[in-house]
């Protein structure tokens, strides 16, 4: 199971809670409805929707007791009949690691010590070891006791391999006890645990017998191939079923009797040979060297939907599914949520983080080579996952190796240094795996210094300061010019708060310069929405742009949304439609023209299909329950939180969610209730404590709010929105000096607060400091240098005497 990190998502935007509309005088929110988007990132922000060791993809499936797990899927014919006629493909495919992503556990395919191996952990003593045919583990349930389970399947071969355990009620739970199947002289054949430091035991939502280590929705989609998850809501039961038990040919290619069906008929007719698509982006194409810039040049230009791209980002991709008829060669957000850049999971530069996967498709589609038309085939051997020939010959296809391999280019003499090396630098996930970032980027320690983003160059020289790299690639090099078109500074900006975030966004989210991802994750980190930049997104080709425009404009009213998003309504790519569906639910249908009332009503069914399909997500019954909320459907809305509840009771989201809904409805005893439980299961969870404070404002329990906001405050830092709440009510329990010093403190932490400065301008104002009110007010305004109502103030403020003037 993909690691999980158990961290929120940063975003400003959509990517984190919104606060709802209020009453006037409420004096604030005890939770914010959250948005699908948030709400499913949520999912991603914890690891939970992928795994993918090694390049290969790993698929499990679960049943009921007596039914076979594997079931044929309509259409699907086998990889064994696709060898009858491609052996030299088949024969590639049988070596790699897309043969082995899944198997059934036998002699011939675990990999991992089960002659009574033991593994301690966490005060666990976890015993491997064989009875007859059969793999056992006897480690801790999900009561925290020992008990001794039969594995069923493989998952996986290097650089490790992970186990599945099957339970009555259809589940399959990956083990967080993996086996590293590298070598031993490289720290490899031995048991250790994928959260090592993370002290997880039955208690918390990552063991490995809850949730977030469910094979059927996290896993299975990517490691065999026809899934059909096949989850009972009414029973709480899966009955997965797989075409094929691991990524056969069928996972790319598609479903293939109607190829077989073309080829017994005389091979005549069909362009497509039956397939749902034909990877032909390489025929006819040629690279040469540009005489001008010496760097290879495609003979043609790429087309618009990159159909090998979109094929591979299924499982490569760090993305949620809202559909299960996938088709290869079309878009991914046909079928696929897809996660934008956000500060959890990247670095401004696009750089992925240690401690989060983020796969390769994010990195390759920021590239310039994937700008310049190269596909993943152009490296790779599709059959065999492996690159076509060494890692400096696989470069040297285009880039002329007399240049890149001579010493006035490498800078290293005598060293083992490759392409990759500099270019595309090794993160480690999952403890041993190390994974190449696909962004293709030159070192770069110069932006090192201005911006804190990692490179190559100190990744091997960690004694040496970035400064010091940055000096000697310049005395290599010269110094670099400004990139055209750059969005570091834009998302630097964004995710520190600056004053000119705004503008450097909006000028990121409309260059031509850069790839469309980064463009929607642009669009998509704006704190507020412009209608002419929404406008022209929504009308770019690429869908995630669209998705991006339409996550700008949450927030926007209600009436004036429709005249904007309504159209994206009928946008031909499901996860535009959906996206905005969810965007226009609050808007009035009698309002609306009765196509406009069709349009909505197909792209809302569509929203309700897609969290049906994930019915057994905590995060899909909040969306469902925040779709209700919006549309005013209280009771269907409370369901739905209270099966997200049931189905993990760890869940924030749902938590908050519903006691927002009983503020709503005036019952803040019910809401108080259920967050008390929630603290009472997750007491660090700073969300918690926050809303919890919020309702006893509103119940008039002041001594225990300011408890409560404080220990927000204390357990997230990192959020200056829970030590400004805080300070607000410190100040309104009349301890002015007191919410000054809390508030002057997040200002040490989040200099560009505006909520934090607004209030330091009127705290100080009240307290007689005009000169601190005055600073304050000053700092304030270079966020909004047009603003009005603050320059009259800053004016006002000048004109007061202060205490030296008197």
């Amino acid at each position: 199971m993909a690691k999980a990190s158990g961290k929120r998502p940063g975003r400003k935007k959509v990517r984190q809670a919104k606060q709802p509309t209020r009453p006037k005088g409420d004096s604030g929110s005890a939770a914010p409805l959250m948005s699908f988007r948030s709400v499913v990132l949520l999912a991603l922000a914890s690891g939970l929707l992928f795994l993918l060791v090694g390049g290969g993809l790993f698929l499990s499936r679960s049943r009921d007791a007596g039914r076979p797990l594997q079931t044929a899927g309509a259409g699907f014919v086998g990889s064994d009949k696709c060898a009858d006629c491609h052996p030299s493909e088949a024969r590639l495919w049988r070596s790699s690691q897309h043969k082995d992503a899944m198997a059934h556990a036998s002699a011939q395919s675990v990999r991992g010590d089960f002659n009574d191996a033991v593994f301690d952990y966490q005060g666990t003593r976890s015993r491997f070891l064989r009875s007859g045919d059969k793999f056992l583990v006897e480690t801790d349930g999900a009561d925290g006791k020992l008990a001794t389970f039969e594995v069923k399947y493989t998952f996986g071969v290097d650089p490790l391999q992970q186990y599945l355990i099957e339970f009555p009620d259809g589940r399959l739970q990956a083990l967080s006890i993996a086996w590293d199947s590298r070598p031993k002289e490289q720290g490899g054949q031995r048991w250790f645990h994928l959260y090592p430091d993370g002290g997880v035991t039955h208690e918390v939502p990552l063991h490995w017998t809850k949730l977030r280590q469910n094979w059927n929705f996290m896993c299975a989609e990517c490691h065999s191939t026809g899934v059909h998850k096949n989850y009972d809501a009414k029973e709480d039961r899966f009955a997965t079923s797989f075409a094929e038990i691991s990524v056969g040919c069928e996972s790319c290619h598609g479903a293939g009797s109607s190829h077989v069906a073309w080829a017994r008929e005389g091979r005549r007719g069909d362009p497509l040979k039956g397939l749902p698509v034909r990877f032909d982006e390489r025929i006819g194409v040629s690279w040469t060297a540009d005489p001008v810039i010496s760097l290879p040049q495609r003979s043609a230009p790429p087309a618009s939907l990159r159909k090998e791209v979109e094929t591979c980002g299924l499982c490569h991709a760090r993305r949620g599914p809202l559909a299960e008829d996938w088709k290869p060669g079309q878009s991914l957000s046909q079928t696929h949520q897809v996660s934008l850049m956000d500060r959890r999971l990247f670095h401004a530069d696009g750089q992925m983080r240690d401690d989060e996967e983020t796969y390769n498709y994010a990195p390759f589609r920021m590239s310039r080579m994937f700008a310049a038309g190269v596909t993943c085939s152009d490296c790779h051997n599709p059959h065999s996952g492996k690159l076509k020939a060494s890692v400096n010959a696989t470069c040297g296809q285009c880039h002329a190796p007399a240049r890149y391999e001579a010493v006035a280019h490498r800078r290293h003499a005598g060293t083992e240094l490759n392409c990759a090396s500099c270019h595309m630098p090794v993160r480690n996930y999952m403890v041993v795996d190390r994974r190449h970032d696909h962004g293709f980027r030159i070192p770069r320690p110069d932006l090192s210094v201005k911006f804190g983003t990692p490179n190559a160059c100190n990744d091997c020289h960690k004694n040496q300061s970035a400064q010091w790299a940055a000096e000697k690639v310049a005395g290599w090099f010269g110094e670099r010019k400004p990139d055209r078109g750059t969005y570091i500074a834009a998302f630097h900006a964004a995710w520190t708060d600056q004053p000119d975030a705004q503008h450097l966004l909006m000028t990121a989210a409309s260059s031509a310069e850069v790839s469309a991802y980064v463009r929607a994750s642009a669009l998509a980190e704006l704190p507020g929405p412009d209608i002419e930049l929404a406008r022209r997104s929504l009308a770019d080709p690429d869908p995630m742009v669209r998705i991006g425009a339409l996550d700008m404009l949450e927030g926007l009213p209600a009436d004036q949304l429709f005249p904007i998003a309504g159209p994206a309504l009928a946008d031909p790519v499901r996860g535009v439609r959906i996206r905005a569906a969810e965007l226009l639910a609050p808007a009035p249908s009698v309002s609306l023209a009765k196509t406009d009332r069709e349009a909505f009503a197909r792209a809302a069914a569509e929203f309700v299909a897609a969290q049906r399909l994930n019915a057994d997500r905590p995060e899909a019954r909040t969306a469902l329950g925040n779709f209700a909320a919006r549309q005013g459907n209280a009771g269907e809305a409370e369901t739905e939180y209270r099966a997200a509840l049931r189905l993990d009771p760890f869940s924030s989201a749902a938590a908050i969610n519903l006691a927002d809904l009983y503020r709503s409805r005036g019952r803040d005893r019910d809401g108080e209730q259920v967050l008390r439980e929630a603290i009472a299961r997750s007491d660090r969870d700073a969300s918690l404590h926050h809303a919890l404070g919020l309702t006893l404002v509103r119940l008039k329990q002041s001594d225990a709010a300011l408890d409560e906001l404080r220990r927000s405050a204390e357990l997230d830092p990192g959020r200056a929105r829970y030590a400004y709440v805080y300070a607000v009510g410190l100040q309104s329990a009349g301890r002015r000096g007191d919410a000054i010093a809390v508030l002057k403190a997040n200002l040490q932490r989040h200099p560009n607060d505006r909520e934090s400065l607004a209030a330091m301008i009127n705290f100080s104002r009240e307290a007689g400091d005009i000169k601190s009110a005055l600073e304050y007010a000053e700092r304030l305004a270079k966020f909004a240098p047009n603003d009005a109502v603050l320059a009259k103030l800053i004016d006002d403020l000048r004109r007061l005497p202060t205490p030296q003037d008197r």
